[in-house]
């Protein structure tokens, strides 16, 4: 940190800082609320993942038992093909999201494999669709609290550190410069004193 300097030019350079902090500090603010939103968005839509993969599993679970008999083999029924994801922005932050999940499905026989499979296969898919979107939606709740972090550190250094500190460096530098005017004042009727006596 730079020493204080107890000139007008330093009052005039502290005051100018002074009002870009306080300029600042309130588009910084709306960011974090805006981030704030977003962040709760992204964990009520995480939530609301979570849940429609345990209503799948509860349709397996109940729809299902007996998926339980280990003689039908289902490796590799339903396999996920291919993902996009893409990037959107954000309240300035860029975010990822799913374009498109490829679900691949390998053939098999109606004949040879029991009706419920059918199901099975419909459940399957989209709890694989479901789990990437899953994934995604964790990194995009990990990148805003991130983004939520960083914000929220640079309202507190404007609202705590940088605007205190120039209202303080201001009061300073106006009592030191409002002394050395006392003084002066003083120095010059003591100096008229001395040469009115010198003139008598």
């Amino acid at each position: 940190m730079s020493r204080l300097s107890f000139s007008k030019a330093a009052l005039h350079k502290e005051g100018d800082q002074l009002k870009r902090y306080k300029q600042y500090l309130p588009s910084l603010d709306l960011k974090r609320q805006q981030l704030v939103m977003e962040r709760t968005k992204a964990v009520n839509q995480l939530n609301d993942t979570q849940d429609k993969i345990d209503q799948c599993y509860a349709v397996v679970k109940q729809q299902l038992p007996m998926l339980s008999s280990e003689h039908i083999d289902l490796k590799g029924l339903v396999t996920v093909k291919q993902v996009d994801i893409s990037e959107e922005n954000r309240v300035g932050v860029k975010l990822p999201y799913v374009s498109e999940v490829i679900i691949d499905l390998k053939p098999y026989s109606l004949l040879s494999k029991p009706h419920w499979v059918d199901l099975l296969v419909v459940q399957l898919k989209q709890v694989l669709a479901l789990e990437v979107q899953l994934q995604v939606d964790n990194k995009r709740l990990e990148i805003l609290q991130q983004a939520v972090k960083k914000v929220t550190q640079r309202v507190n250094l404007f609202d705590k550190v940088l605007i205190p500190r120039a209202q303080q460096n201001i009061r300073k530098i106006r009592i030191f410069l409002s002394d050395t005017e006392r003084a002066a004042v003083v120095r010059a009727k003591i100096t008229k004193q001395i040469r009115m006596k010198e003139a008598l």
